[in-house]
C-alpha cells in the first residue's frame, strides 16, 4: 500500500513540474510579444496522512509530536508578473506604451482591456487594435473640451476634417514720428457746376438725378442707367460701387453714394474748416450748384475722382470731378492693412490708417481710421437704408505720453459686418496698439498682424502623456481631438486572460476604474512606443533547468517504486 502511494505522490510531482514546464515554455514562446506579462507556477502540498497525532507532555511524560507522511503535491497559483516591460520606440504615432500602472480600453462584443498598444486607424479613422476592436477614450465637444466620464470610439480624421480660425484681434508694431506736421487739411473734390433742368435754377439735396444738366445743357444720366465709381484713397483703388438710377433717385443718393464709396467716415470732425462728407453747394446767385467731396483727415486718407473713375453703363464720363484735390491734404499718416479671417476661413482686408490729430504738453495724439471693401456693407449701396457705413468699419484715438509711451490702455474694437454670407457676423477684432511708440522719426512705420486661420484639413497629430490627441492642420492651427481613456484595477491578479494580450474583469479583480492618465494612479502615455514583453530569458532558463530537474527526480520516484513492488512480487515466486 505505501509503495502504491509512492507512485501517485511521484506522479504529483511529474504534473507539478510538468505544469511549470509549461508555464516556464510559454514565457520563453513570449519574449518578444508587446506588453505580455510572464507568469510563475506556485506548488504546495498535496495534502498529509496522520500516522500518529501526538500527546501532550505531563508530570511523567515529556509527550510526542504528530507523525505525517506527505502524498505528493499540486498546483497552488500560476500568477502573472506586473512588472513593467521596456518602452521602445517605434516612430508610429499610433502605437501607445502605458508608463507606469493602467491598461488600455478596447470595446467589441465586450469589454477588454490590454496593455498592448500597437493600434492602427482603420477606414473610418477610428483607432483599433490588431484584431479590429475599438480603443477607447473621450471625446470632445463644440468648443474642443474633452467631455470625461462618457467613453466612446476614439476618432482621428485625417485629411477629412477641416477648420478655420476667425480672427479675434489684430497687434500693430512700429513708431508714429511724433515730430511730423499735425493734419490739418483734408482733400476736398468738386464737381462741375450744375443745373436742376426741371426748375433751371440750382439743384437740391431732394432733386431728381435725371433731371440735372451741365451749365452747357448736357445730360449727365436717364432713367435705368448706372453709375460705377472707382476712386482711390492715399493712392490706393477702392473697390468699385455702383448706383443704379431710376426717376425717385435723387442728389442726396448721389452724396450717400459717393461717400460711401470713397469710404469716408463722415463720424469724425476733420481739421477746422473740413467736414467729411459730400456736400451740395450752390453758387453766390443761386443759378448753379457743385458737389463737393471731402476726405478725412491726413496725407494717407487723400481722395482722388479721375474723370475715367465716375461713368455711366454707357461708358461716357459724368458728374467731372477735379481729378487731384483742389486742396491737397496734409499731416503725418501713416497707412498699413493687415489679412484678417471669418469663422468659415474666407480671407478678409483690414485697411488701417493713422493720422497726427493734435499735439500737447501731454503728448500726442494720433487717430486711427479703419476700412475693409469686405464688409458687406460695402458690396452694394442702398438708397433707402438709414445709413451707409459702406467699408467703414471703425475709429478712434491713440494717445501717447512725452515720452512717445502709449497712455490708451484698452485695446478698440472694429466690426466688420458679414451678413448673408453663412459666418459669424459681426466679427469683432480688437486692436492692440501696445507694442507702437511716437517718438520723432523721419517718417511713421506701423506694421500689423492678425490671428486666425484660413480653412486648413487635419495633416498630423500627436498624443500627449496625460492622453491628449492634438491635431494639427496644414495652416498652422491645431485643435483637441479627443483623449485617451486607461483603466486599473484593484487587484490585477483577479484580471481572467482571454488570450490575444487581452483581458476582462474577474470576480475578484474589482470593476474597473476608469479615467484619464496620470489619474487615479493611472501611468502616463508614451507615443510612438511600445512596452516589451517583461520575460526575462536568463531567469526562465533557470527555471526550465529546475523544473526539468523536478519532473526527472518526480519519474525516479516512480522507476524506484516500481522496482521495490517488482522485488516484493518477486519474493513469493
Amino acid at each position: 500500500m505505501a509503495l502504491t502511494s509512492t507512485l501517485f505522490t511521484g506522479l504529483s510531482g511529474l504534473n507539478v513540474n510538468q505544469t511549470r514546464l509549461n508555464v516556464v515554455g510559454n514565457n520563453i514562446a513570449n519574449v518578444n510579444t508587446v506588453a505580455f506579462k510572464g507568469s510563475r507556477a506556485l506548488f504546495k502540498p498535496q495534502f498529509y496522512v496522520t500516522d500518529a497525532a501526538g500527546s501532550p507532555p505531563s508530570a511523567d511524560f515529556g509527550g510526542t509530536n504528530p507523525s505525517q507522511r506527505g502524498l505528493g503535491a499540486s498546483v497552488s497559483a500560476i500568477e502573472k508578473s506586473w512588472a513593467p516591460g521596456s518602452i521602445e520606440s517605434t516612430g508610429h504615432d499610433t502605437d501607445l506604451a502605458i508608463d507606469g500602472d493602467g491598461f488600455f480600453i478596447l470595446k467589441g462584443k465586450e469589454q477588454k482591456f490590454t496593455r498592448d498598444g500597437s493600434f492602427t486607424l482603420n477606414q473610418d479613422n477610428k483607432l483599433v487594435n490588431s484584431t479590429g476592436d475599438f480603443v477607447q477614450g473621450f471625446g470632445v465637444d463644440g468648443n474642443q473640451h474633452v467631455i470625461t466620464g462618457a467613453l466612446d470610439r476614439i476618432t482621428i480624421p485625417l485629411g477629412k476634417l477641416t477648420k478655420a480660425d476667425a480672427t479675434t484681434a489684430a497687434t500693430f508694431v512700429g513708431n508714429l514720428n511724433a515730430g511730423g506736421p499735425l493734419a490739418t487739411g483734408a482733400s476736398v473734390l468738386s464737381s462741375q457746376a450744375m443745373v436742376d433742368n426741371s426748375t433751371g435754377i440750382a439743384p437740391t439735396a431732394a432733386s431728381r438725378l435725371i433731371d440735372l444738366r451741365d451749365t452747357a445743357g448736357g445730360d449727365f444720366i436717364t432713367s435705368g442707367a448706372t453709375l460705377m465709381l472707382n476712386g482711390s484713397r492715399g493712392g490706393r483703388d477702392i473697390p468699385a460701387l455702383t448706383l443704379t438710377v431710376d426717376g425717385a433717385t435723387s442728389v442726396q443718393d448721389l452724396q450717400n453714394f459717393l461717400a460711401q464709396g470713397m469710404a469716408i467716415d463722415t463720424s469724425v470732425a476733420g481739421p477746422v474748416g473740413y467736414t467729411p462728407g459730400v456736400t451740395l453747394v450752390p453758387d453766390a446767385t443761386g443759378a448753379t450748384a457743385q458737389l463737393f467731396v471731402t476726405g478725412n483727415a491726413g496725407l494717407e486718407n487723400k481722395l482722388e475722382i479721375p474723370p475715367a473713375d465716375l461713368v455711366r453703363s454707357d461708358g461716357l464720363t459724368t458728374f467731372a470731378f477735379s481729378g487731384a484735390p483742389t486742396n491737397a491734404p496734409i499731416g503725418e499718416s501713416v497707412y498699413t492693412s493687415v489679412r484678417a479671417y471669418d469663422s468659415l476661413g474666407n480671407p478678409l482686408t483690414v485697411n488701417l490708417t493713422a493720422v497726427m490729430e493734435s499735439k500737447q504738453d501731454t503728448g500726442t495724439t494720433w487717430r486711427y481710421f479703419a476700412y475693409s471693401a469686405d464688409d458687406t456693407d460695402a458690396k452694394s449701396f442702398d438708397p433707402t437704408a438709414a445709413s451707409h457705413p459702406g467699408s467703414v468699419i471703425g475709429t478712434g484715438t491713440i494717445d501717447f505720453d512725452p515720452t512717445g509711451k502709449l497712455l490708451t490702455l484698452n485695446e478698440p474694437v472694429i466690426s466688420i459686418d458679414r451678413k448673408n454670407t453663412g459666418s459669424g457676423t459681426p466679427l469683432s477684432i480688437s486692436l492692440d496698439f501696445s507694442s507702437m511708440t511716437a517718438l520723432s522719426a523721419t517718417n511713421s512705420k506701423m506694421i500689423g498682424s492678425s490671428n486666425g486661420q484660413p480653412i486648413g484639413t487635419l495633416a498630423n497629430f500627436s498624443i500627449g502623456a496625460n492622453g491628449i490627441i492634438t491635431g494639427s492642420f496644414d495652416n498652422g492651427l491645431t485643435t483637441t481631438l479627443g483623449q485617451v481613456a486607461i483603466a486599473t484595477f484593484d487587484n490585477k491578479q483577479g484580471l481572467v486572460d482571454k488570450g490575444g494580450n487581452n483581458y476582462i474583469a474577474g470576480p475578484d479583480s474589482g470593476v474597473p476604474k476608469i479615467a484619464a492618465p496620470l489619474d487615479l494612479g493611472g501611468g502616463a502615455i508614451r507615443a510612438g512606443a511600445l512596452e516589451a514583453s517583461n520575460v526575462d530569458l536568463s531567469a526562465e532558463f533557470i527555471n526550465l533547468i529546475i523544473a526539468s530537474t523536478g519532473f526527472s527526480a518526480s519519474s525516479r520516484v516512480i522507476t524506484t517504486s516500481n522496482q521495490l513492488i517488482t522485488e516484493l512480487l518477486n519474493t513469493s515466486r
